[in-house]
């Protein structure tokens, strides 16, 4: 008897290795296939010999599916609840398993849409794209719910280190669909919300501000130009464009309710369009400029969208470039430096320059439009569009509830989470008047702590830099409207400097550079924010340190990252984990 189960044993592991082996060698190919169809869809029409993306994605399946049968069976689950040693076997099954789910149920809906067929005669072109989205919705919808489920299957998998190709490739599968599941879940809502948004049952029209980086405002920059936008069947066109001059001092009623109140009354946003959207929450900004837009033209607009140069940077590099009213290309290398550096040395007249700007939203939207009605053009321009979303340069929101509703979870919304929970991020409003944040640093060190009766301790160490020159900047650049009753020196900025803490958090000290300071404490959605006054010359930097106690919680907080022309250098450690 024992040398039965002896025998038994040992044909267990040999069929463990043999079926291991080649489950291996199916994965391998499901990873050449996805590399292939990656390569396929997202290069431009016509430039990739070969099978096409259906068919790829078709072999991909397959041998996904394979190793999935491979690695299932009794033999295989024993081995899995081995204490310890059955981690391994465990993973490998686990993998096979997504990797059977990823190209089985998450991909393909998505293959199908961007291998359509386009030509240069007009069709598929945005107004098809958006019908197909729509008749796709339901596909889409199961495609995100299966990824998020494939992606909690594979976080649940367990480490083993001891087996490193084994753990090498749970670290890819966990960092693929990390990427995978929100992109499946952004375009789930896209596709149930695009289609009527840009047109598809009837006009829409929307106001488009284009966001000043070189002056810091809570959603990116100083509210400047702007456009009126409409969009019928998927076709754009913009109808009206203007300078902030036109709505600098237009008063419309909104009512953003008491925490709003409290936290921005003393700027005014409602009536100073330059303070329209000090808070980092995109929808008060934009039912304050719908509000705006309708007092100053009698014109009820659908919604609002706010756009950066950087956005335009890489939209340009989407499309080619444009051409400024006097000839000067409007290329993705130089729209930012005209716009928030050099066109202040160009034109000292200031109303010389609001008209520059409006020339330079004019070519570009002009040249966007255009690529939006050439077919060949359109992967390119929509893959850059979701760029720019995710980076938080590209804002919308919709005065429909239901759309707002289902575009608020998500990156284009440009929206504060309201919901409990860990989060962690720096936002400054330029408290000096001038255009220096160009040349403005920031870094977050988000450090979790041990657990105590208190909460959890929480280190948060914010770093500002003001890399201006000491000289050679127009004084428009440099001017300091605020008038300090100190001395300053030409390139020395000043911040309003926000941290934003999770729900609960309280404050148990805050410094800067070494030195206590005192702090007021605010709630905007929820979320404890503290905001401390930073004068910032040029050349030198701010160190504040916040230690605080926060609600335990063994997730790593949301970053709110504020998009402005350097990016915030963001660290967030790993959490330890607390006992309940």
């Amino acid at each position: 008897m024992l040398l039965v189960s002896a025998a038994l044993c040992l044909a267990g592991v040999a069929w463990i290795g043999v079926t291991g082996l080649l489950a291996r060698s199916e994965l391998l190919n499901v990873q050449r296939e996805l590399s292939t169809l990656k390569q396929s869809v997202t290069s431009p029409a016509g430039n990739t010999p070969g099978a096409s993306p259906e068919e790829t994605m078709r072999k991909a399946a397959a041998h996904a599916a394979r190793a999935h049968q491979l690695t299932t069976g009794p033999a295989w689950f024993m081995a899995s609840q081995v204490p310890y040693l059955g981690r391994p076997v465990s993973t490998v099954r686990g993998i096979s398993e997504a990797a059977d789910r990823l190209t089985g149920d998450v991909l393909p809906p998505m293959v199908e849409l961007v291998a359509r067929p386009i030509d240069d005669a007009g069709h598929q072109g945005l107004g098809a794209l958006l019908s197909e989205l729509r008749g796709k919705a339901p596909a889409f919808d199961r495609a995100a719910r299966a990824a998020a489920d494939t992606r909690t299957l594979a976080d649940g998998l367990p480490r083993s280190p001891w087996v490193p190709g084994v753990d090498r490739a749970r670290t890819r599968l966990v960092t693929q669909l990390r990427r995978t599941a929100p992109a499946m879940a952004d375009i789930a809502v896209a596709g149930r919300v695009l289609p009527s948004m840009l047109g598809a049952d009837g006009l829409r029209r929307y106001i488009v501000v284009f966001q000043n980086t070189a002056e810091a405002r809570g959603t990116g920059g100083l509210p400047g130009a702007f456009a009126v936008l409409t969009a019928d069947q998927g076709k754009l066109s913009f109808e009206t464009f203007g300078t902030d001059t036109m709505l600098a001092h237009v008063r419309p009623t909104v009512d953003l309710g008491a925490e709003y109140r409290a936290q921005y009354g003393r700027m005014d946003p409602t009536g100073t369009w330059a303070n329209s959207n000090v808070s980092p929450h995109f929808p008060y900004a934009a039912r304050i400029w719908t509000a705006v837009w309708r007092k100053h033209s009698g014109q009820r607009v659908d919604g609002a969208a706010a756009v950066d140069p950087s956005a335009l940077a890489r939209l340009l590099r989407a499309t080619g470039p444009g051409r400024l009213p006097d000839g000067t290309p409007l290329t993705a290398d130089n729209v930012l430096d005209l716009t928030e550096r050099t066109g202040y040395a160009r034109f000292t007249d200031s109303r010389e320059r609001k008209e520059f700007l409006l020339g330079v939203a004019r070519a570009a939207a002009t040249t966007f439009t255009g690529a939006l009605s050439t077919p060949r053009q359109l992967p390119e321009l929509l893959r850059a569009a979701y760029d720019i979303t995710q980076e938080g340069r590209l804002k919308v929101w919709s005065a429909e509830r239901r759309e707002q509703g289902l575009l608020q979870q998500h990156p284009l919304a440009g929206a504060m989470p309201a919901r409990p929970g860990p989060l962690a991020g720096v936002v400054v409003n330029n408290a000096a008047g001038g255009k220096l944040d160009y040349y403005l640093e920031r870094k977050l060190h988000w450090i979790p702590g041990q657990c105590t009766r208190r909460g959890r301790m929480v280190t948060a160490r914010v770093t500002v830099a003001n890399q201006a020159p000491a000289s050679g900047l127009p004084p428009y650049v440099t001017q300091r409207v605020d008038k300090p009753p100190y001395a300053t020196r030409p390139g020395d900025n000043r911040l309003l400097l926000s941290y934003y803490a999770s729900a609960g958090a309280q404050l148990n000290d805050v410094s800067m550079d070494g030195r206590q300071v005192s702090v007021a404490g605010t709630v905007e959605r929820g979320h404890a924010v503290y905001t401390l006054d930073v004068e910032l010359p040029a050349g030198s930097s701010r160190t504040l340190t916040f230690h605080l106690y926060e609600p335990v919680s063994n997730r790593a907080p949301v970053l709110l990252d504020q998009a402005l022309v350097t990016p915030t250098r963001a660290r967030l450690e790993a959490v330890p984990v607390c006992d309940d």
